[in-house]
């Protein structure tokens, strides 16, 4: 009997699996990554600070960019003694909360003899509900409940250590948007098998490291990038305009890019033709599926291919439709992590490299879709400040990829999208993205056309690419005709019929 890969890979971790399912298409982590999952609920800090469109607002939610609340807890905790031995990073450390409960956490670090100063992790648990209870960076409103009381003792291997800290100022947050971009030179450019492919497009075009995070502060400053390519002067933006820069700019610029970076840390980690000595890889592999769908599965890129299929009729398993579905984009990205996964717990190297150039290439999809609606916006409906920042931010989260194409044709899409632009030609823009549909390993029927209630806008339908197409939804590598929306009693029922 035959089985296909997405099969394989929800059979098995049917057989064992112990976490929550992330996304409605039934991705099953290997590993836990609630805490990663949970960085969507930075974006939405983020965003509802920005729609305040005041100056303290902006600076709310410039903080919890810069400084988290949700994601990678912890308590900067001040010891009344030093430590009478080494404290190795992730062992146990156990305290009481504000209210009076037990609550765990674990050294973050290693800390040698004598130290007074540590940052203890809060634990995080398997149900994304309640992954941690204690929540504060930069929140407007946080949650102190699951955070170590301000005073008390902590039980660390077998001693009891009385401490001291300050609830409101000392927990603070691991991970950040910020720290994704920021991080980027390190990560994705100095690293094992570095610089990544596509991070390298988007160093050689902006000649920036952290390109997003300087886009997001000049955005947040009204203030000037300065950049090699593609510079964006925020200085004529209102806050309506800047909002829209910041918000597009921390999910699709920085959170974008961190996703491809986890899963090309897997395939650095993998061990070819190892079976069941992939661990790390898989956990990589697992973060970067949580940071492209988040907790709520409507703030980060899963939810930007779902509204952009409604504009361009690519919903649906096979694509065509405009509904309130899952994209077709969203599908075959699901099916790609899941063959990526499987792969990886069977060492199949190669395999894993494969889906994860297959997942770059789709998730660059709804980013031209974003850029080619905004376009038509501001020509055809004479859109004005928010729409012209948010075709901006669009095209600058998916230039550099048009630009190691064409430099000719980035050019045009930059001249008509940046911000403050003369003027707005949307037949030029699309024509210039669609010059390199098949340089970007992807197909005119995954991009689709703009549409109406309807039809299609005059001038805006689905381009016909040079090949012999066939129907839409052919597109995808190792495309697989099941809807993950199913669930897995309908894709067994499937499989059996396969066997």
């Amino acid at each position: 009997m035959k089985f296909t890969a997405l099969a394989l890979s929800l059979t098995a971790s049917t057989a064992y699996a112990s976490f929550e399912k992330i996304s409605p298409l039934i991705y099953e982590p290997r590993s836990l990554v609630t805490d990663h999952n949970a960085i969507d609920l930075d974006q939405k800090a983020i965003q509802t600070e920005l729609a305040k469109l005041t100056a303290d607002g902006f600076q709310n939610a410039k903080e919890i960019y810069q400084e988290g609340g949700y994601s990678k807890s912890y308590a900067s905790i001040r010891l009344s003694s030093g430590l009478t031995s080494q404290l190795t990073k992730g062992t146990d450390i156990s305290g009481t909360d504000t209210t009076g409960q037990m609550v765990n956490g674990k050294a973050y670090s290693t800390y040698e003899a004598g130290i007074t100063n540590i940052i203890v992790q809060y634990k995080t648990l398997a149900t994304q509900d309640t992954y941690v209870n204690c929540q504060v960076g930069k929140l407007a409103l946080p949650n102190t409940s699951g955070c170590f009381q301000e005073s008390g003792s902590l039980s660390i291997n077998g001693s009891q250590y009385s401490y001291n800290y300050d609830v409101s100022t000392d927990n603070d947050n691991g991970r950040t948007i910020q720290g994704f971009s920021t991080q980027g030179e390190d990560k994705m450019h100095l690293c094992k098998n570095c610089p990544y492919d596509e991070y390298d497009k988007y160093y050689n075009y902006y000649g920036e490291f952290d390109y997003a995070n300087q886009w997001v502060l000049a955005a947040f400053e009204g203030s000037s990038t300065n950049f090699k390519n593609g510079n964006a002067d925020f200085g004529s933006y209102n806050f309506a305009g800047r909002e829209q820069a910041v918000k597009k700019g921390t999910a699709y610029m920085a959170v974008y890019m961190y996703v491809i970076r986890e899963l090309e840390d897997a395939v650095d980690d993998c061990q070819n033709g190892c079976i069941d000595c992939n661990d790390d890889p898989v956990h990589a592999w697992d973060e970067g599926v949580a940071f492209y769908t988040g907790s709520t599965s409507d703030q980060l890129l899963y939810a930007l291919a779902n509204k952009r299929c409604m504009n361009f009729k690519t919903c649906g398993t096979e694509g065509g439709e405009s509904a309130n579905i899952p994209s077709k984009v969203n599908y075959d990205i699901f099916n790609q992590f899941a063959l990526g996964q499987q792969s990886l717990l069977e060492g199949n190297c190669p395999a894993v490299k494969a889906a994860t150039r297959r997942i770059t290439d789709l998730m660059a999809v709804p980013l031209i879709q974003g850029t080619v609606r905004y376009a038509y916006k501001v020509e055809r409906q004479l859109g004005e400040e928010v729409e012209k920042a948010e075709g901006a931010t669009f095209a600058a989260a998916v230039l550099p990829r048009v630009h190691a194409c064409s430099p000719t044709d980035a050019k045009t899409i930059y001249d008509n999208m940046r911000v403050d632009a003369p003027s707005t030609n949307f037949a030029a823009v699309k024509t210039a993205f669609e010059n390199n549909y098949e340089c970007m390993n992807i197909k005119c029927n995954d991009v689709g056309g703009l549409y109406s209630v309807t039809d299609y806008y005059e001038g805006a339908e689905p381009c016909q690419d040079a090949s012999a197409m066939g129907t839409p939804g052919t597109s995808s590598a190792n495309s697989i005709s099941l809807s993950l929306g199913l669930g897995l009693a309908t894709l067994f029922a499937t499989v059996i019929s396969l066997m």
